[in-house]
């Protein structure tokens, strides 16, 4: 594990694509420490690459819009929102 600056707009999952992106193999999910640390479970020789990353990342705080998702769902299974909503009570 390697600790790294949190960036003030941390998404781990963007995070963790940039990673990838770059070529760096991360083991496991980002960690934030009590002092506000991030750590990564990167090899040592990717550090400093992998600082790069961290350094440059600016996550987005907003939550994905899912509706697009949600339809297509809805659309396999071949039910609407409506037959859902009365499905889960």
């Amino acid at each position: 594990m390697i600790k790294f600056d949190k960036p003030a707009n941390l998404n781990g999952a963007e995070l963790l694509a940039e990673l990838k992106t770059a070529k760096i193999d991360v083991n496991g999910l980002p960690t934030i420490d009590a002092n506000n640390d991030l750590w990564l479970d990167v090899k040592s020789a990717d550090e400093a690459k992998a600082k790069s990353v961290v350094d440059d990342h600016n996550g987005n705080t907003i939550a994905p819009d899912l509706s697009a998702a949600r339809q297509q769902i809805l659309d396999r299974l071949g039910l609407t929102a409506d037959e859902v909503a009365i499905l889960l009570g």
